[in-house]
């Protein structure tokens, strides 16, 4: 399972339901912050989240309402959380954008805690075993827009069921069988993996897209994955502004969708000009599995479909 949180959702400008560009993305014992637009860090306070192992931050690109937040967010790492490293990831030009922003905030070399700006380009970004990040490009405006897939390693489930009916005893030996190792029984037998291993099942796949200019290119990196993050910043009636200024509208991220086979698509980066109902009728009359997300609104995205909720409503009660 692959779990997605939003911390904000807005696009260019907060407004009173939603703030600008944030989200984490939960794997096991991993953490990844997507963005820190202004105002993150108290988002992640109402939130009740909290900032353990939020060390690692990934960034889109280098528009301010996406970096923004970073003086802030770090400021409160490095004084009030023990947090000592944090490695930030993103283009050239966004990279650039923020060491700016940090030297505007603390001064040159004065940070509050130690940062590694680390500049990426396409291609494999980490392998932690049960779960692998890689970078695909996007086209917006200006240089060093990425994408984000994020990926579990595909598998053979373990059948016990069999394990049982040849005699293989709880323990080292099924462990060694799920590794792929044949092991020998005390009567003599040799088990194989292939006994006791069912049909093999990919595992689950979320690619997260911020701005975008166009969706031709971003088909091949989006296809088949299990959600589809991406903005959905004007609506049709619209589509001039939205060439203008290189966003999409909901009926080009719904397309995006319903060419690339993904089986649910997510939309964020609400301008405060449309409601979020409004996004989302117009993409569902073209891809029908669309959810426009919320602040705070948390995504597990399983292999047997897609849980919502929203973790500050869940908190209250």
């Amino acid at each position: 399972m692959l779990e997605l949180i939003f911390l904000g959702t807005s696009a260019s400008a907060p407004s009173a339901e939603r703030g600008l560009s944030s989200a984490l993305v939960l794997h096991q014992d991993k953490r990844f912050m997507i963005d820190c637009g202004e105002g993150t860090q108290r988002q992640i306070l109402i939130s009740g989240l909290g900032f353990r192992r939020l060390d690692t931050i990934l960034l889109t690109h280098g528009h301010l309402d996406h970096i923004l937040g970073l003086g802030g967010l770090l400021s409160t790492m490095g004084r009030w959380e023990m947090i000592d490293h944090v490695r930030i990831y993103g283009g050239a030009w966004p990279l650039q954008r923020v060491r700016g922003l940090l030297n505007v905030v603390f001064g040159p070399g004065a940070l509050p805690l130690h940062v590694d700006l680390v500049e990426i380009e396409p291609g494999p970004l980490f392998d932690f075993g049960h779960v692998q990040v890689s970078v695909f490009p996007v086209i917006h405006r200006g240089e060093g827009c990425y994408g984000f897939l994020f990926e579990e390693p595909g598998r053979r489930p373990f059948l016990p069921e069999r394990a049982d009916a040849l005699g293989v005893p709880p323990g080292p030996e099924r462990r060694q069988l799920v590794e792929g190792k044949s092991i020998t029984l005390p009567s003599g037998r040799v088990v194989h993996p292939d006994e006791v291993l069912g049909e093999y099942r990919p595992g689950i796949r979320l690619a997260f897209v911020g701005d975008a200019a166009e969706t031709r290119t971003l088909i091949p990196y989006c296809s088949g994955v299990d959600a589809l993050v991406i903005e959905a910043t004007y609506l049709e009636e619209e589509a001039n502004l939205a060439r203008a200024f290189g966003h999409l509208t909901a009926a080009q991220a719904a397309r995006l969708a319903r060419d690339a086979g993904v089986k649910h698509l997510i939309l964020t980066h609400i301008s405060r000009r449309y409601t979020g109902a409004q996004v989302e009728a117009e993409a569902k009359a073209i891809f029908p599995n669309t959810f426009v997300a919320n602040d705070f609104d948390r995504f597990e995205i399983r292999r047997d479909g897609l849980r919502r909720s929203n973790i500050v409503n869940e908190h209250r009660r």
